[in-house]
């Protein structure tokens, strides 16, 4: 057989068979889409805000001081027993159904009352239901919204995503309490719970463009099977249980969750007023946690990605331990200032560490109820101590009060120092 003459064709490469080079993934903080989100999830937390301002003021002008911590704290109720069943709900029908539908009531809810103050008092009745209706619908709210992050951003970007989280929560608490002061001033409770309602209302038509990535797929075995509300938070709690990275993740957050909130809350009040700092001391401990906070949150969307997560964050929660131990002791206000300031940079940089590993480490399947349990011990359970606190301060004082919730929010930190699957856990690049 003869050579073929002149030059052999080079091969033909299909579009297939072409190499392709991975797409970078868009930083969080230039996607419109996150942005979208944040934009409505920043209005959804001042809302909140303004709005606990209006309901505490109309409380206390409409009852006794007993009668408004009642109608305060009764808010905690169905959020605690329907939190579980929230994470539930987001599984089922997609957090950010449930998180629209939430805001929505929210809305609807808060102008309804508006409108009805204009033409009554507040009553204690109408102010209680509020509240009730308002603990409910966080309990579906809190799961979804924790849940929703990674339909909406690349696995590399939740942790940067968790910093703009808590940057919108330092947003919220520093302008939504001033916020709902100055319209107390200027028309009363109308005037703040129409401005908490405006907020909410703001915050939908940004959720209504935000775009999701699909969500998990259902396995065709199970088409045709139904297990109920019941079954499917017991398999949630199941599969919780039986995770090598999920199940130490959830014990060190509940434990160092109970040696943070104690002090930082009632127990910082309390040390305040056995040292004779007055408000004005205790106004600048505050800020000085809240901007350690937000530094927290900065390092995060900044830098997008903190290397070994799974072990710098049970670290940095011992850290935390150490100066909460030292805010028992310190001299002064700004000895108190410096380790409050410590203690906000490295509780927000552990608790944004550990909510992005729980989204990367998670089925997503799992990940509203899973949510929900994270959610339930460290709004629901964790402050269940502050009476045990403030019970212990008045007997022994706040400095070995102090030592001792040190003590056991360094034990969740040892926690999670133990399994090796969690200290090797990483955040996706």
């Amino acid at each position: 057989m003869s050579a073929p003459l002149g030059p052999t064709p080079a091969p033909s490469v299909t579009p297939s068979a072409a190499p392709t080079a991975p797409t970078p993934e868009r930083p969080a903080h230039r996607d419109a889409n996150v942005l979208r989100w944040l934009g409505a999830y920043t209005a959804s937390m001042v809302g909140d805000s303004v709005y606990y301002m209006a309901l505490s003021w109309a409380a206390v002008r409409g009852g006794s001081p007993a009668q408004a911590g009642f109608v305060l704290a009764a808010a905690s109720v169905p959020r605690a027993l329907l939190m579980l069943g929230g994470g539930v709900i987001a599984d089922r029908f997609g957090p950010r159904r449930v998180v629209i539908g939430g805001d929505a009531v929210r809305c609807a809810v808060i102008l309804g009352v508006a409108l009805a103050l204009l033409f009554t008092t507040p009553a204690l009745w109408m102010l209680l239901a509020v509240a009730l209706v308002f603990g409910a619908v966080d309990a579906l709210f809190l799961p979804a919204v924790g849940a929703l992050p990674p339909r909406i951003t690349a696995p590399g970007q939740l942790a940067r995503v968790q910093g703009m989280r808590g940057l919108a929560q330092r947003v919220a608490g520093v302008t939504g309490a001033p916020l709902g002061g100055f319209a107390v001033a200027l028309g009363g409770s109308p005037a703040a719970f129409a401005v908490a309602g405006a907020l909410f209302a703001v915050s939908l038509p940004l959720l209504l463009a935000v775009r999701m990535r699909p969500g998990p797929a259902k396995d065709p075995a199970d088409a045709h099977t139904d297990l109920g509300a019941w079954g499917e938070l017991r398999d949630g709690l199941r599969y919780l249980r039986r995770h090598r990275v999920l199940a130490p993740l959830m014990a060190t957050v509940a434990v160092g969750e109970l040696g943070f909130v104690g002090p930082l809350n009632i127990g910082l009040t309390l040390l305040v007023q056995e040292r004779g700092w007055g408000a004005d001391g205790m106004g600048w401990i505050v800020a000085s946690f809240g901007t350690g906070a937000g530094l927290s949150a900065l390092l995060l969307t900044v830098r997008g990605r903190i290397p070994r997560a799974g072990l710098v964050m049970p670290l940095v929660l011992c850290g935390g331990a150490v100066c909460v131990a030292a805010m028992g002791y310190v001299p002064s206000v700004p000895y108190a200032m410096a380790a409050g300031a410590l203690i906000g940079l490295l509780a927000g940089l552990s608790g944004a560490l550990a909510w992005a590993i729980l989204q990367t480490a998670c089925d997503p399947a799992y990940l509203g109820r899973v949510t929900s349990v994270s959610t339930l011990v460290t709004l629901g359970i964790a402050p269940l101590c502050y009476p045990l606190v403030g019970a212990a301060v008045g007997l022994w004082g706040a400095g070995p009060v102090f030592l001792a919730c040190a003590a056991v929010c360094a034990a969740g930190g040892v926690i999670g120092l133990g399994p090796k699957a969690l200290r090797r856990a990483e955040l996706p690049h």
